[in-house]
């Protein structure tokens, strides 16, 4: 059975579905930040964990986590058992998002979702640029916004601005963002609270754009 977290008013007219990352749970930091600033900006948030994360919660220990195809079907029952009656975006963190853009246009072509958020899409793993988790990207079909900071070891601007991806996909660059969206302010300015702040309110405007 699916368990969520839930932020943001009971009556949004857009419910936002989020994943975790490959190494940190539903209540981290990074999500919590997300989540409390997507719920801000008006949208209704709910988050869930992919079952060897909430294993580790029931002590099942520390295990690797599986392939982001093993836990496909997890999210599709995710998307069914919450049941959103308006307009629902899927997407997540890291790995959480690229999971979700792995089922985007199937569920996107049933009617099923609106768009996709992905939140530091891991385009590559850190430091092997040459192993890129593009190709389902290449032709996707579903509205998309990807919040990437500029210095993400995943996928920086210099190297994702040289990649072919489908024009449904709109890409927020987030000035000295690391994985986590998180800014080094006295390099760039900027404070973590800003970035969110910045992310909360360009999905704001993308959603009303692609799912009025």
């Amino acid at each position: 059975m699916t368990s969520f977290l839930f932020d943001g008013p009971g009556d949004s007219s857009h419910t936002i579905l989020l994943a975790h990352g490959a190494g940190a749970p539903m209540d981290s930091a990074a999500m919590t930040a997300s989540a409390a600033a997507l719920a801000e900006a008006g949208f209704r948030v709910a988050r869930f964990e992919f079952a060897y994360m909430a294993g580790r919660r029931g002590g099942a220990g520390v295990k690797p986590p599986p392939k982001a195809e093993k836990v496909m079907p997890e999210y599709r029952t995710a998307v069914d058992a919450l049941g959103a009656s308006g307009p629902l975006i899927i997407g997540g963190k890291s790995m959480g998002g690229r999971v979700a853009s792995m089922i985007a246009d199937e569920l996107h072509e049933q009617g099923k979702i609106a768009g996709l958020l992905c939140l530091g899409y891991p385009f590559h793993p850190p430091g092997k640029p040459e192993q890129l988790r593009t190709a389902h990207l290449l032709a996707m079909k579903t509205p998309a916004l990807i919040v990437q900071g500029t210095r993400d070891p995943f996928g920086t601007l210099e190297e994702v601005s040289t990649y072919t991806l489908s024009k449904a996909i709109e890409i927020l660059w987030l000035e000295d963002g690391d994985h986590d969206l998180k800014p080094r302010k006295a390099v760039s300015g900027f404070t973590a609270a800003d970035h969110m702040k910045t992310m909360a309110k360009t999905a704001s405007a993308w959603a009303a754009r692609v799912a009025p």
